[in-house]
């Protein structure tokens, strides 16, 4: 048993599974349909996500990128199956943050690391993705469907996945609590505050 991440049930097939022991407590979320699952982001990739979701589900898994921060796509480098933003394919390659500011983060806080994570091995991961998504694609899970909703401002290509069937919205990095921070200078404000407006009205 995995016991960095807490995996919490959101209906009868569907999951959060969050680092809770890590002050940026990232989410993924694990949904499964009737012929494969889906998981949005990988999280930190301090501990192996993939262990966790091999105890939920044997089905065909497709991994799906919010957004390419480092909080957010860590564990990718635990599957091949991965799609990301066309906007944002680039960064999977040459990640736009050098790798000292994100080791910064990710130990500015005081934190219960695993007994198998070395900060001095960790890496950003980088690999080439297996689909380029636009807005508007759809993931078919089987008896289940989920769309991609282009959300830029928190980043050029963030995305919301949105589940019409069950009115779900995984929103990334798009909504959270607590004050905005503009910690990198790929955040752009303005597009944030426009989308958030237009997504409401």
């Amino acid at each position: 048993m995995n016991d960095w991440f807490t995996v919490e049930k959101i209906d009868y097939d569907t999951y959060v599974i969050s680092e809770y022991r890590h002050w940026e407590e990232t989410h993924c979320y694990l949904l499964i349909g009737a012929e494969k699952a889906l998981l949005i982001d990988t999280g930190l990739g301090v501990s192996n996500i993939k262990t966790v979701i091999d105890e939920i589900t044997e089905l065909p898994l497709e991994i799906v990128t919010t957004h390419v921060h480092w909080d957010h796509i860590g564990g990718h480098k635990f599957f091949k199956n991965i799609a990301v933003y066309e906007n944002e394919k680039e960064w999977l390659f040459k990640f736009p943050i050098p790798l000292h500011v994100v080791k910064n983060n990710l130990t500015k806080e005081h934190c219960d690391f695993p007994l198998e994570f070395d900060i001095t091995k960790y890496q950003i991961f980088q690999g080439e993705p297996e689909r380029i998504l636009h807005d508007g694609d759809l993931f078919d899970l089987g008896k289940r469907t989920v769309q991609v909703i282009h959300t830029p401002g928190h980043s050029p290509g963030h995305i919301c996945l949105y589940e019409l069937e069950r009115n779900y919205l995984y929103s990334g990095d798009l909504i959270y609590k607590g004050i905005f921070i503009r910690q990198y200078v790929h955040i752009n404000h303005r597009q944030y505050n426009v989308k958030l407006y237009h997504k409401k009205h």
